[in-house]
């Protein structure tokens, strides 16, 4: 599946971030395009599926008063819930959407990658101790792997985090 989640992540990478209503015209207007029929609970699925293992993420624009601006200048600072491309992720280009800037009528948007990343960290660290408290060995396993790439994706630290993992190895 990693190969549909970095195609998924190339998507957004296009655009920088969308919003779910706009992934999903996204989604559909490339399905189009490759002469197939979108079947939306499948992409859904598949969208819900990447950003739970961290090839896309979600970033909330205004949060701690900080915003993403879009190629046409424009700031949005209301609470937005938009997908971007996440640490796990080398995203590739699906046949045929590198026309979808054209098609859809979507800014391309930049993210303040610090901000972005503080929220990626402390989902991770959420899910760090609901899977600690779980017992959930394999999703831990999955976890400690995302602590290096949200080192090496945004201007954060997840040494904090990989204490909590080695908290629970030696026990």
């Amino acid at each position: 599946m990693s190969r549909t989640y970095d195609d998924l992540a190339g998507v957004v990478d296009l655009f920088g971030a969308l919003t779910h209503a706009e992934l999903e015209s996204a989604l559909d207007e490339l399905a189009y395009k490759q002469g197939s029929e979108t079947d939306g609970e499948a992409l859904a699925a598949a969208v819900d599926a990447a950003i739970e293992e961290y090839y896309l993420v979600e970033y909330v624009a205004g949060a701690d008063d900080r915003t993403v601006e879009t190629s046409d200048g424009d700031q949005r600072s209301d609470d937005e819930t938009f997908v971007t491309v996440g640490p796990a992720a080398f995203p590739s280009l699906p046949q045929n959407a590198e026309d979808l800037p054209h098609i859809l009528d979507v800014p391309r948007r930049e993210v303040d990658r610090r901000a972005l990343g503080e929220q990626v960290r402390d989902r991770l660290a959420a899910e760090v101790d609901a899977a600690i408290d779980d017992g959930d060995e394999e999703r831990l396993a999955q976890l400690y792997d995302v602590t290096y790439d949200l080192d090496a994706w945004a201007p954060v630290e997840t040494a904090a985090i990989r204490e909590r993992f080695d908290a629970v190895l030696q026990d």
